[in-house]
Formats: structure tokens, sequence, C-alpha cells
């Protein structure tokens, strides 16, 4: 590779937006609403929705997933195999959260938004709460869509 082929190489990493690999499968964005920075997984396909969270033991606090479903739908989310308390944000294709939903381990009770939304962001049961976030509050970084 040539220096000029080397220089272009690195002006498109750098333009490129932060994004990392968790566990060597999904890609790590970062998410800021309001003052709070997160290290959020993207679950952009079938296969990585639908095992989302399952079978993790424990979650870092400013960690979570953000879901980017394929089209603006009343979304729903379940806790199946899931070993940890979530609450989940579904959020609008603006930012904005619409509503968000407790969930406890291990039930197959359906969490669903009040409106057609693209996105929902999982994070610790009580992390919004605890940060005075809900609906209407924004939620920046946000994957485009496909």
């Amino acid at each position: 590779m040539n220096l000029r082929s080397l220089v272009a190489a690195a002006a498109l990493a750098a333009s490129l937006p932060l994004v990392t690999l968790a566990q060597g499968t999904l890609p790590v964005i970062q998410l800021q609403l309001g003052m709070h920075l997160v290290k959020a997984e993207v679950a952009a396909t079938d296969p990585h929705r639908t095992r989302g969270l399952m079978f993790r033991e424990s979650m870092p606090a400013n960690q979570g997933m953000v879901f980017l479903f394929d089209a603006k739908t009343r979304q729903c989310m379940w806790m199946r195999n899931t070993l940890i308390p979530l609450s989940v944000a579904f959020i609008d294709d603006d930012g904005s959260i619409v509503n968000i939903e407790d969930m406890q381990p291990h039930t197959d009770n359906a969490h669903c938004s009040s409106r057609p939304v693209r996105y929902a962001l999982e994070m610790n049961k009580g992390w919004f709460a605890q940060r005075a976030l809900g609906p209407g509050s924004k939620v920046q970084g946000l994957p485009t869509p496909r």
C-alpha cells in the first residue's frame, strides 16, 4: 500500500462514527441521553433482535442494547431466557422516548410501544427512572435505518 492509500484509509477511518464490537459480534455505539452516555450494542438483524440480552448474568450500569427495527411499527419485547431485570424505552425516529416499560426476568409478557417506533433501548431495570428520563426525553446517536 502506498502513502496516498494509507492517508486515504486513515482519513476514512477518522470520519466514521465510534463503533466497536461487543463480545466479538455486535457493533457498539455511544448514545447520549441528556448528560448521560450509554454504550449500546446494536441489534439490527432478526437473529440479534431475537436473542437480545438473553442468558446474560449482568450488565454494567451504563451499557445496554439498542434494537433497530426494519420498519416503524408497534414493537413488543419479552424476557424469555433473560436473567436480569430490564427497562425498555421505545424511541421514535426523532430520538424522542415514547414510553418506558419495566420487565421482569424469565417472562413471556409482552411489553409494547404505545405507538409505532423504529427503536427500543434496553437498560438495567430502573436506569431511566433513576436519571429522571421519560417520555419526551431525547436519545442522540441512534443508528441510521438501513
